[in-house]
């Protein structure tokens, strides 16, 4: 029978969790990861296999504890018409503070441009973020715009959804452009003014 587990694994894998945010994958070693957790290399690779399983778990609670939460007022059943501005000001706040979002960018945006970006796995994570961020944003602008036939509203909730993902990826080079982009998200879910439907 092995020895109990002496450490906490949620806590552990924050604390590797904001070193590969910082560092992103690449840079990351597993010294890095000891300093940060605490455990050895060998405790490392029993608890999570590898760096890499680690770092696959880290990118999970990215998206259970810092994506999901701030997306919650735009996925349940009821929304507010408020909801989406609501997010889209607490992020151009979270950026204007020099948050861990605006010093590091996001963390998954990050591991885009990344060569470990191209692994599957990764690219489905990816993927399936942006796929959550367009349907939150869409749900959050039908419930401010009611009006919106559902091709404008799609149409409106892609481009929200990219200016968002381009702030997040310009944080840390360009800041004065990363809240202009937040801004401009702001004025298209306040007007939903895309320019004219899709058909047109």
């Amino acid at each position: 029978m092995g020895r109990p587990q002496a450490f906490d694994t949620d806590a552990v894998v924050r604390s590797a969790r904001n070193v590969f945010w910082r560092l992103g994958y690449e840079s990351t070693s597993v010294p890095d990861l000891e300093a940060a957790t605490g455990l050895n290399r060998s405790s490392i690779y029993h608890a999570f296999g590898s760096k890499r399983g680690l770092f696959d778990t880290s990118v999970e609670s990215y998206l259970t504890e810092v994506v999901r939460p701030r997306l919650e007022p735009l996925t349940g059943e009821k929304i507010s018409p408020r909801a989406l501005v609501d997010y889209l000001v607490a992020l151009r706040s979270a950026l204007a503070e020099r948050s861990a979002l605006a010093s590091h960018g996001c963390m998954l945006i990050n591991t885009a441009g990344a060569r470990i970006g191209q692994d599957e796995a990764v690219r489905e994570a990816i993927a399936g973020y942006q796929r959550e961020l367009r349907a939150a944003f869409l749900r959050g602008l039908q419930a401010a715009h009611p009006e919106l036939d559902d091709e404008t509203a799609d149409l409106g909730s892609r481009i929200i959804a990219s200016l968002v993902i381009t702030a997040l990826a310009l944080t840390r080079a360009d800041f004065d452009a990363a809240m202009e982009n937040v801004n401009t998200a702001i004025e298209l879910a306040v007007s939903a003014n895309t320019g004219g439907s899709v058909r047109g």
